[in-house]
């Protein structure tokens, strides 16, 4: 975690990847409470013999903390973090970096998903006066 720069060191997610991701800075607070109270060695959330959390004991962990009603999994919260960038105008490239992806083909599958603010875009032909 480089809090000054608000950046996540993400070893081993989703595909075995190393990633780097956005630190929030709401969350940035819990996570030092988090880190006074446990004192993680190796990893910012170890599992009980201090070895990363595994994906099942992440899965369970989060289906715990949900209250909402959706099915919902671990790979929710990459998809509602991809589509929430976008619909901030996020470029697609800096979303391709954050997911890890290698193909831009893999991230425009979030290009679907939304289209919060295309009333806004305007077609080039409403310029010309014809």
């Amino acid at each position: 975690m480089d809090s000054g720069r608000r950046i996540l060191n993400v070893r081993a997610g989703k595909g075995k990847k190393d990633r780097v991701t956005l630190l929030s800075g709401k969350i940035l607070t819990y996570l030092r409470q988090y880190y006074k109270a446990y004192r993680p060695k190796d990893w910012l959330f170890e599992g009980q013999d201090g070895e990363a959390y595994s994906y099942g004991s992440a899965r369970k962990v989060f289906k715990r903390a949900c209250e909402i009603k959706k099915k919902v999994s671990l790979h929710t919260l990459r998809h509602s973090f991809a589509t929430h960038l976008l619909e901030q105008g996020a470029d697609l490239r800096y979303i391709q970096a954050l997911l890890g992806h290698h193909s831009s083909k893999t991230t425009e599958i979030y290009t679907h998903i939304t289209r919060k603010g295309m009333e806004k875009i305007k077609s080039p032909l409403d310029n010309l006066e014809i």
